[in-house]
């Protein structure tokens, strides 16, 4: 069974946040919602960190020698674009030295409104034997998330570790991610977990369409 954290369940800041961008009157402000975004992102990421592999190490300041335990390695920061690039920054904040891969994954709907995920670009770093983060401001069906996985590794790249990071995911797409991706070495870490996912892949409450809060509305 793949391990999911859920950070809403113990009382922090970091809930004060993750209201502050479901809150339709705050989202209003572009800035602060991407700023709210990136400030999850920071606080995931550092939680993250906590799981990863750590070296002593002497550092020399200007009065002496102190030995300290230090990142072995900075991992591997992806995100599908573009309502991930927030959180993504938030990410890069704390792990400044990382590699970085991007997506370009959307829902497409035909006249019978029937969908499919399509994939049509990305840009990667080699993932063998790197610990990979993975993250998305919010998971509904999950399927995007598992074909840009997919996508990101091939046929032959494995990772030693996968983490996914969601703020808000539903549900049903953590099931969906369970079943899909039991066998890899993935943990996810999630801000918050909706019950309702609409027929049309909306998750209810939610915090809306991320990419238009962040950017703009885009022409559909």
């Amino acid at each position: 069974m793949i391990e999911i954290h859920n950070l809403e369940l113990h009382d922090s800041l970091f809930n004060h946040i993750l209201g502050e961008i479901r809150d339709a009157e705050i989202q209003l402000d572009r800035m602060r919602f991407r700023r709210n975004l990136e400030r999850i992102g920071e606080i995931m990421a550092y939680e993250i960190s906590k799981t990863m592999e750590y070296e002593a190490r002497e550092v020399v300041t200007p009065l002496g020698v102190k030995e300290v335990r230090m990142l072995k390695e900075q991992p591997v920061l992806a995100t599908i674009l573009r309502a991930g690039l927030p959180f993504h920054n938030g990410m890069l904040n704390m792990f400044d030295q990382a590699d970085n891969a991007f997506i370009a994954a959307y829902r497409k709907y035909d006249k019978d409104d029937d969908s499919e995920i399509r994939v049509e670009y990305f840009s990667s770093p080699d993932l063998t034997e790197r610990v990979l983060i993975l993250c998305d401001p919010l998971l509904a069906t999950g399927e995007s998330l598992v074909k840009t996985l997919h996508r990101l590794l091939g046929d032959d790249q494995e990772p030693k570790q996968i983490h996914i990071a969601v703020a808000v995911a539903s549900s049903d797409g953590l099931e969906h991610l369970q079943r899909q991706l039991s066998l890899m070495p993935v943990t996810i870490w999630v801000g918050s977990i909706d019950d309702e996912l609409t027929a049309r892949a909306y998750v209810v409450p939610g915090l809306g369409d991320a990419g238009d809060l962040a950017f703009g509305e885009k022409h559909s």
